[in-house]
């Protein structure tokens, strides 16, 4: 991992750098990612506490609101049999997955 994910500066094919979809959090998720997937990945392969990781752990934290919740901030609405949560709004999906995250790295001490 040599490029920071919240700085996105690597090359993603037909632009300089990714959608911005890549900076906000969704769910599900399926053709549009964004750095909580692969924060949710580089924790489940163990890289919890390398220090590269710490400012993805910042914007993550940064994101949550005064009741300690996360909003839905891409959604696929119309495209799925069920909405998973209004746009905008806390969303127990995307808050499940933004604290599930936040706890592993901050079980593990970041070196």
């Amino acid at each position: 991992m040599s490029v920071d994910p919240v700085d996105a500066t690597y090359p993603s094919g037909w632009s300089a750098k990714p959608s911005g979809n890549w900076w906000k959090f969704g769910f599900p998720v399926f053709y549009v990612t964004d750095i909580l997937q692969i924060i949710e990945a580089l924790v489940l392969l163990r890289y919890a506490g390398d220090l590269r990781l710490k400012n993805a752990l910042e914007f993550i934290s940064s994101k949550k609101d005064s009741n300690g919740r996360w909003a839905l901030e891409y959604d696929y609405a119309g495209k799925t049999w069920y909405d998973f949560g209004k746009k905008k709004q806390p969303n127990k999906w995307v808050t499940f997955r933004a604290a599930r995250v936040l706890r592993k790295l901050s079980d593990t001490k970041i070196e």
